[in-house]
């Protein structure tokens, strides 16, 4: 039974870890150990919610204590600062809902039963993650980049951050015993899309850094 299960969409957004880990990836997806001593699996499921939850249920019988979803996010709140490292403590499926001509019902109000709305599991304590700022997300299929949709998305959600899988990680986690957490670091804000201001290389670094810094101190 690995100790720490990491979770990430793609390769490049952990890059850093896997190299300092010496985690080889022989394949695009799927589940790769750590070499040596530290009791670590890393778990490349693809972008977006349905590949997160088909890896995510694909290995549901592994047991583990930590359970780590890393990854790069869109802020919407424009008091955070690109690069900072974010502890996302719930998650909602934003775009489950209905249409009502022009106007957007949410899932919670059309009496279907169940939930799209989701939480972390964390039972440790850490004072590194205690300092991180605790914030709120939507999952989306569609990355928004439209000032229209835009604008309706902060009517109708009082959310942080945008990501393609993190409400999709807490659903797949859901009923483990495991502690589960989504940390992410900011790459862009979520406005008309110009790469030329996003910063990848620095959400990505810091990203990194903190997150062995985490499992380091957790496999003490």
């Amino acid at each position: 039974m690995p100790k720490f299960l990491i979770v990430s969409a793609t390769k490049f957004e952990i890059q850093p870890l896997l190299d300092h880990f010496k985690i080889s990836l022989t394949h695009e997806e799927g589940l790769f150990s750590a070499e040596g001593n530290l009791d670590i699996s890393v778990l490349i499921t693809g972008v977006g919610m349905v590949n997160t939850a088909f890896f995510l249920g694909k290995y549901s019988h592994i047991d583990t204590k930590y359970i780590v979803n890393l990854g790069v996010c869109g802020a919407i709140n424009r008091d955070i600062k690109l690069g900072e490292v974010l502890n996302i403590i719930d998650d909602t499926l934003s775009e489950m809902g209905a249409e009502d001509d022009d106007q957007f019902i949410q899932f919670r109000n059309l009496n279907l039963g169940g939930t799209n709305a989701y939480s972390n599991n964390i039972n440790f304590k850490n004072s590194d993650l205690e300092k991180l700022t605790k914030v709120s997300g939507i999952t989306v299929n569609t990355v928004h980049g439209n000032e229209t949709s835009i604008l309706k998305l902060k009517q109708l959600w009082n959310a942080d951050i945008e990501s393609m899988e993190g409400a999709a990680f807490f659903r797949g986690c859901a009923g483990r015993v495991s502690d589960y957490i989504q940390l992410r670091a900011v790459s862009n804000y979520v406005e008309k899309r110009d790469k030329s201001k996003w910063n990848m290389p620095l959400a990505i670094k810091n990203l990194n850094d903190f997150a062995i810094k985490l499992i380091e101190h957790l496999d003490k």
